[in-house]
């Protein structure tokens, strides 16, 4: 069986995959992107080349790989083509679409291709930066920009500008809208520090240190989409034998796509790319969008963890089958965490956006285990839930009853019994499960001589961990405590159950 490639997406004519028309493949290199990674090919890049389809933005993207090897040789071998399979429920329907993307026009080696990059970068189309070069790629460190190429990627991308600024000899039309994608909180404004820092320390014109601050633009963003890869072995091969070809960059994707951008007119018409999904949006603040997948998705995940796993689940879709546990997890989520958000945002939008979460919960292709998000939990709990029960309080005067079960159970996880190489473990039915959390230790020594109710007493008053007294809540302590007594004597699953009943009928 043949590689995917320019010639086989065009010859091949399969109702199982969505292709590139032949035009698509000739359209100008508008964007330099730094990383090959598959976030940046199942969410940025497949919005590109959803809008080059559509006539909207009309430009494909050069990808700078920091080394040799790896997927740069199916890169070359495939025309810079691949595969997404977008797996998943939205809108309560589900999902299965194939796609080959020719967002791609070609990837260069920073390592072995430096010059052929600082070339592209002096082309008058350029007009867009992106960048996935993981949380540690937006540090300032000691960098040469003189150097082919330079060890960083913001003194990558800063050489890049510079020799742009020379090419266009300080055009200010020529700068750039630069997004990075990675996972740090207001990214696009620690880059912008980054460079400008960088272009002193190397001692750059101050023309061009102007021209950098008033000709460019680093936009903050936010990412959001589960892109696990390449599936395993024998799912890859059914998909094989159903695409007609073999694609070593195939890559599997939930439906579920966010990109917010934070940016103004200008931005929004250079990224003219927003228009051609309601998965990207551009405006001048983006903080409801980190505060939404805060406080309701990781927020939800985080209260819900520990009660689902001691009820006897593995994954989160299993836990969204279940009447009692899926009737929970949603009422958290509306009832609980929703009017609890820091942040003034419209209500359509939170439901909206709970819907969405809801359905990706459900999602039947992607198996998210709960033991795997109680890594950090006591960390992510003060981080997601506790300025959302502060909030919750000035806003009802009431217990938040489902955040307290699920706060309570958090407490009944972290029982650890006895420790190995340096692991604290729990017990679930006769096995036992690591406990993977820095206060583990804290928690096995409470545990051995607290009762329950001063076990609860002692943990909320904890402001180092909570930076808050949570005892300090109207009716928290009490109703944490009772729920964890309940889950001792009659079970975690049944105590769900009843919490269940008891709102129903009251």
């Amino acid at each position: 069986m043949s590689y995917l490639s320019r010639t086989t997406a065009l010859a091949a004519a399969s109702p199982a995959v969505s292709l590139p028309e032949a035009a698509h493949l000739d359209l100008p290199e508008k964007v330099l992107q730094f990383g090959t990674g598959v976030l940046l090919r199942g969410l940025p890049d497949y919005l590109i080349d959803k809008a080059n389809r559509q006539g909207i933005f009309n430009g494909r993207i050069v990808v700078v790989k920091s080394t040799d090897g790896g997927d740069i040789n199916a890169f070359a071998r495939q025309n810079g083509l691949y595969t997404l399979c977008i797996r998943g429920i939205e809108d309560g329907q589900q999902v299965e679409e194939n796609v080959v993307s020719s967002a791609i026009s070609r990837v260069l080696s920073a390592k072995s291709q430096w010059a052929e990059i600082l070339r592209f970068a002096q082309t008058p189309d350029l007009q867009v930066v992106i960048s996935n070069t993981t949380e540690v790629g937006i540090q300032l460190v000691a960098d040469d920009i003189r150097q082919s190429p330079p060890v960083s990627f913001p003194g990558k991308l800063l050489a890049v500008l510079y020799v742009r600024w020379k090419a266009f000899k300080g055009d200010k039309s020529k700068g750039l809208v630069i997004v990075p994608t990675e996972l740090v909180p207001d990214n696009g404004r620690k880059l912008e520090a980054i460079l400008l820092e960088l272009a002193h320390r190397n001692e750059l014109e101050a023309d061009f240190i102007d021209w950098l601050e008033a000709a460019n633009t680093c936009c903050n963003s936010l990412v959001d989409r589960i892109v696990p890869g390449r599936p395993d072995v024998a799912a890859y091969n059914a998909l094989t034998e159903e695409l007609g070809y073999d694609d070593d960059l195939l890559t599997m994707s939930e439906v579920y796509r966010l990109w917010a951008i934070e940016g103004d007119e200008h931005v929004r018409e250079v990224l003219s790319f927003e228009q051609a999904d309601k998965g990207v949006i551009v405006q001048p603040d983006i903080n409801q969008f980190r505060e939404l997948k805060l406080r309701m998705l990781n927020g939800t995940h985080t209260l819900s963890c520990g009660l689902a796993f001691l009820s006897g689940f593995e994954t989160v879709r299993g836990a969204m089958e279940d009447e009692v546990l899926g009737q929970f997890i949603s009422k958290l989520m509306l009832d609980n965490l929703r009017p609890g958000i820091p942040y003034k945002i419209d209500e359509q939008v939170s439901r909206a956006f709970a819907r969405d979460v809801l359905d990706r919960f459900r999602n039947p292709f992607i198996e998210h285990r709960w033991l795997a998000i109680t890594l950090n939990y006591t960390a992510k709990m003060q981080m997601r839930n506790v300025a959302t029960l502060v909030h919750y309080y000035e806003q009802t005067r009431q217990v938040p009853q489902c955040a307290a079960l699920g706060f309570a159970a958090y407490l009944l996880f972290m029982r650890g019994t006895h420790q190995k190489d340096q692991t604290w473990y729990g017990e679930l039915s006769g096995e036992e499960y690591p406990i993977q959390d820095e206060k583990a230790g804290y928690f096995a020594d409470l545990w051995q001589r607290l009762t329950p109710a001063e076990l609860v007493t002692i943990v909320l008053h904890n402001q180092v961990l909570w930076n808050h007294d949570l005892n300090a809540l109207p009716g928290f302590a009490a109703a944490v405590a009772s729920y964890l007594q309940q889950m001792l004597e009659e079970g975690v699953y049944a105590t769900v159950a009843k919490q269940l009943n008891s709102e129903v009928t009251a």
